[in-house]
Formats: C-alpha cells, structure tokens, sequence
C-alpha cells in the first residue's frame, strides 16, 4: 500500500504527464514534520494514560489474588476441623441420646466411675463440642461471604483489564499509524538512543543505588508495562530503580504517589520521585536539576530537566 506521501508524488506525476497543474494547496495537504510529531505527542499521552490505568488495575488484581490465595488456605484446615467436629458431636450424641449403647458410652469414658457420672460427663462434652462446632460454623460462613466478595471483585478487575487491553490496542493502532508518517517524514518511526556515558553522581545510600541503576537504564526503549531489564514504562523504571536498592514500590504512578512521603521543591533530594501530567507519569530525580524517565512510546530512558514538564508533586520513598 502506498503511503500518504508515495500517493501524492504518484498524483503529481500523473498530472504533470497529462498536463494538469496541481494546486498548491494539495502539495502541502501532508502534515507538517511539527504537526506530525504534535499528533504523536497527544497520541502517546494518551496512550501512556491508558498503561497506566491497566498498571494499576494489575497492580489491584495480584492484592486480590493474594487474599484469595490466603482465604482459600485458611479455609482448608478450617473445614477439615469442622467436619471432625461433626463426627465427633454426631458419634457422641448418637451414642448417648438415640441408641441408647450404654456400653459404648462408656467405652467412650473408659469405663470407670458410676454411670451417672459419666453419662453427665458425655453430655457436657458433647455440649463443649456442640459449641466449638457452632464457632467453626459461624467463622466457615464469614470466610465464604468473604471470598465470594473477593471472586467478585476478581472478576471485575478481570473484565476492566480486558477493557483496557481492547482500548490500549485502539490508541496503538493510532499511533502505528502515526509512527508510519513520521518514518515517511524522518526516515525513522523511533529515536535511538544509546547508554550513558558520563560520571555518575556519587550518592551515598539506597538512593545511591536507586540513582545508579537509572543511570545505566539510559538508552533502554521505553516498553508499556514493563520493568527491564529490556524495557521500562515510566513507573517500571522507579519501580526497578529502588527494587535495586531493596524497596518496593507498586508498578503505576498514582499508586507510588500514594506510598511515598510527600516534600516540597525545596527538599528535593537526589532519588526522590517527581510526579507529571495528573500523576500519569513518573521519574527519577537524580540531582542538578535533572531527572532519568522512560518518556513514551518510540523513545528510550534518557535524562531531562526536571522541568520537561509542569510537575505535579515530589515524593520521597519510605
């Protein structure tokens, strides 16, 4: 198929043989180079809106499997002693109330003491065992409510995730689409970029070691919804950056910000986290002004100012 720019040189050509002028308006029908790479910026943000709501929907699927995983193992020993219970309640109370097998109960008691007595002592175990069956029952019922809450709300994370898998395909193919003409206009549907090559800032600390791995993750592509070690999205990378230096952070901006201390400007120190675009994309400060990030879709990590964007807010790892 031939593209945009191939079919207007293929227009033009044609009118020139058969002697018709082209208007000037048509030749310059093509986006500009500008307004190509403008329609990519608006197409990416999007989309990065998009990985970031299916990170965190992700993010809020694997809590939810876990408390299911640890309902799910609470309620195996629980109902293998509700029904040991049972049988023991229903064995006690058919011998001493319906069958009437004396001996037997007594067999029970091992045979001493007078009847009387070990009849009463029968009746007041089986009413201790009566009551425990009633706790068992009470606390089996609590933890299904609790886990068909749980399936439910599985459930639904699991159709959102769909959801956003089928939106996230729909601004890709925009963006293919726009990757396409910038090739046509640049030669090139992605920039390159290669590692970091200059001295890294000597800092003391977890936030020594958080700095340093983004360093070297400079020239990494930016991957949606990836945390390396072949591809970031932005939150993948300050997550994989402080996971270096023994700290976990959830992968999605709105959610880092909801775990981090929240600083001022003033008390920005290297390793420290700066949040953008209504905390839909995150970086790594790493001192004099500057920040490492995964930008966006096409592009690779790389340092920029601190001010590439209007940040939102700041925020120091715990």
């Amino acid at each position: 198929m031939l593209s945009a720019r191939k079919l207007l040189r293929a227009v033009v050509l044609v009118g020139l043989g058969i002697g018709l002028t082209v208007p000037a308006a048509a030749a310059q029908a093509e986006p500009s180079p500008s307004e190509l790479t403008e329609q990519i910026n608006k197409a990416s943000t999007e989309l990065e809106k998009v990985v970031e709501s299916y990170n965190k929907l992700n993010e809020q699927l694997k809590q939810t499997k876990a408390a299911s995983a640890a309902l799910s193992a609470k309620m195996g020993p629980l109902e293998t002693q509700l029904a040991q219970a049972d049988a023991e309640v229903g064995e006690m109370a058919a011998v001493a109330y319906r069958t009437g097998q004396v001996g037997t109960a007594s067999a029970l008691l091992d045979g001493s003491g007078p009847l009387a007595d070990r009849l009463g002592m029968l009746d007041q175990l089986a009413r201790d065992r009566k009551r425990q069956l009633e706790g068992f029952t009470e606390a089996e019922q609590q933890f299904t409510e609790e886990k068909a809450k749980l399936d439910a709300t599985q459930a639904k994370q699991t159709a959102q995730l769909k959801e956003l898998a089928a939106g996230k395909k729909k601004i890709e193919g925009d963006l293919d689409k726009l990757y396409d003409m910038r090739e046509e206009a640049y030669g090139s549907a992605t920039s390159s970029g290669g590692g970091y090559t200059g001295s890294i800032p000597a800092i003391s600390g977890k936030a020594g070691v958080a700095v340093r791995f983004a360093y070297n993750a400079i020239g990494t592509p930016y991957v949606w919804a990836a945390e390396g070690p072949d591809g970031y999205d932005c939150s993948g990378l300050t997550l994989a950056a402080w996971r270096a230096a023994g700290k976990s952070l959830p992968h999605n901006a709105a959610m880092q910000w909801d775990v981090v201390a929240h600083i001022s400007r003033s008390s920005l120190q290297a390793g420290d986290l700066v949040f953008y675009s209504g905390l839909g994309h995150v970086a790594i400060y790493v001192g004099s002004g500057k920040v490492i990030h995964a930008p966006t879709f096409g592009e690779t990590v790389k340092l920029s100012s601190v001010d590439m964007m209007s940040p939102y807010g700041y925020g120091r790892v715990r």
